[in-house]
């Protein structure tokens, strides 16, 4: 067991760090190695097993993420802006792998964690399926084919509990969209529609964020123009899928050189 990479699971008491912690455990490819935790929480010296209503794994919660990170070879982090930065500049003192889910950075968000990649693989993706990275890839492919006769729309859902809109996933299907038509995203972004706004913008990316119920990720890219509609769609129904990509980039990352990359290089698209 011990002979295979093991890794830290931050923010293990989340729906998605539990998801993690017992796809880790039922994988012969990995081991869990530690989980962290915010300074204060219920589970911290706990093992985390127990603390999540089951038999002991052997692993205790920590809120010391240096300790942890150093006895590792990859962290999986889907957790909050602020926290994410702290622990990449930590995992690259560690050298370990440091895949990031975490969606919502900012600018300087982003350029502390290209900081940290100069020593370190970081692997940084809106969403880890191969289902909405193939999406990506297409989006972007019909962007490139269509002329802005077609208007480009993006409507993402997720459940009651998520704090960033648009999603990180659904920024990234835009981002895609942009390159595809050769301009950038922040030019022609148009979200957070309410009251008389006018006309919409030829050349305009929209975004329509829904947030009820546990839904666990939904993504229409919407092609509209006079008299034909084409829609790209992905649905997750179990955030196993984000959990099994997150490992597989933890796993692809061991041998790769320090620097930034995403799922598109981990999936070889």
């Amino acid at each position: 067991m011990t002979s295979t990479p093991g890794i830290v699971i931050t923010g293990g008491s989340g729906r998605m760090g539990q998801m993690l912690i017992k796809t880790i455990m039922a994988s012969d490819k990995c081991h869990l190695a530690g989980v962290l935790e915010r300074e204060g929480h219920d589970w911290i010296g706990q093992d985390i097993g127990s603390a999540m209503g089951g038999a002991a794994m052997g692993v205790k919660v920590s809120d010391d993420a240096l300790e942890v990170f150093a006895k590792a070879q990859a962290v999986i982090d889907f957790t909050a802006p602020a926290a994410t930065v702290g622990f990449a500049g930590l995992a690259a003192q560690a050298r370990a792998v440091h895949v990031i889910g975490t969606t919502g950075l900012s600018e300087d968000d982003l350029k502390a964690i290209n900081a940290a990649s100069r020593h370190a693989v970081i692997v940084r993706a809106g969403n880890m399926s191969l289902g909405v990275n193939l999406l990506t890839k297409l989006t972007e492919k019909v962007a490139a084919a269509l002329d802005d006769d077609f208007d480009i729309e993006i409507i993402e859902a997720h459940h009651n509990q998520k704090v960033d809109a648009p999603s990180g996933t659904a920024l990234m299907l835009g981002e895609a969209a942009a390159a595809g038509r050769g301009v950038t995203l922040a030019d022609v972004s148009d979200s957070g529609r309410d009251g008389i706004t006018g006309a919409r913008k030829k050349g305009d990316i929209g975004f329509a964020a829904i947030r009820g119920g546990d839904i666990v990720g939904e993504h229409d890219v919407l092609f509209a123009a006079t008299g034909e509609r084409i829609t790209l769609r992905h649905v997750a129904t179990d955030r196993a899928v984000f959990a099994r990509g997150a490992i597989k980039a933890a796993l692809w990352g061991q041998d790769k050189n320090p620097g930034e990359y995403d799922m598109m290089d981990v999936l070889g698209l």
